[in-house]
């Protein structure tokens, strides 16, 4: 099965303090991979250090076969990246929004009329301020344009946030039909449960490395105890 994903040795700093303490990491095309650990255990941390958005002094990432370090520009437009913060320019619409990420990203904007639809934002609403939407909507806004970039790569960092039960279904239902398309997914989420059955794979994180890697299973959630490791803020 061909790595899309390989992390060797990857040490990331926060001033003179490890973020990532020696990460090795192979990720195969079309896996769903779910990031677990307690909080600061390093998540978001390696989400950004595989998007090429954290420094790397030491180790090597590999994506799609490239060197991150060399060709991160290029890279880049290959992966989509789901963040805390949705990013949305305030003074523009919904789809003035998508225009200009899609624009920004070297993507086309063949997609975009598809991904509103599927995120139930199409019509009208597409031409409503941001300003004016809901946390859910703002949300939707930011999942529609990650659909609609056509990225090989997925790295979410709480999909689920401010989504409601019928938006977390649909992300899902959305996360599980790209994987059968080959793209692969990474996502961190305090939603153990629905992340553990969407997955192939979990990966426990702790104190900034891989402590635990896992085939997914519905019947199991593996969280461990904190620990001193565990307690550091990292990501």
């Amino acid at each position: 099965m061909e790595n899309v994903i390989t992390l060797q040795s990857v040490v990331a700093l926060s001033g003179s303090y490890p973020i990532l303490s020696g990460v090795d990491l192979e990720v195969a095309r079309g896996e769903i991979i779910f990031l677990q650990g307690s909080n600061g255990t390093g998540k978001t941390s390696l989400l950004r250090a595989i998007g090429g958005l954290v420094s790397i002094s030491s180790g090597t990432i590999y994506i799609l076969g490239q060197d991150l370090l060399k060709n991160k520009r290029v890279l880049r437009q290959k992966m989509g990246f789901l963040s805390h913060s949705d990013f949305l320019y305030e003074d523009l619409t919904i789809e003035e929004n998508m225009r200009f990420y899609l624009k920004a990203s070297g993507a086309g904007l063949d997609h975009i009329d598809q991904a509103l639809d599927h995120m139930g934002l199409s019509g009208r609403l597409s031409k409503v301020l941001t300003s004016r939407l809901s946390v859910g909507q703002r949300r939707r806004a930011a999942i529609a344009t990650l659909i609609a970039r056509q990225c090989e790569i997925w790295l979410l960092d709480e999909p689920h946030a401010g989504l409601d039960a019928d938006a977390r279904d649909l992300l899902d239902s959305l996360i599980t039909q790209a994987s059968s398309q080959g793209v692969t997914i990474i996502l961190s989420s305090h939603e153990a449960n629905r992340a553990v059955e969407l997955s192939t794979r979990v990966i426990t994180m702790a104190g900034g490395h891989i402590v635990a890697s896992h085939l997914s299973t519905s019947d199991e959630i593996l969280i461990p105890k904190s620990t001193k490791s565990d307690s550091t803020n990292v990501a």
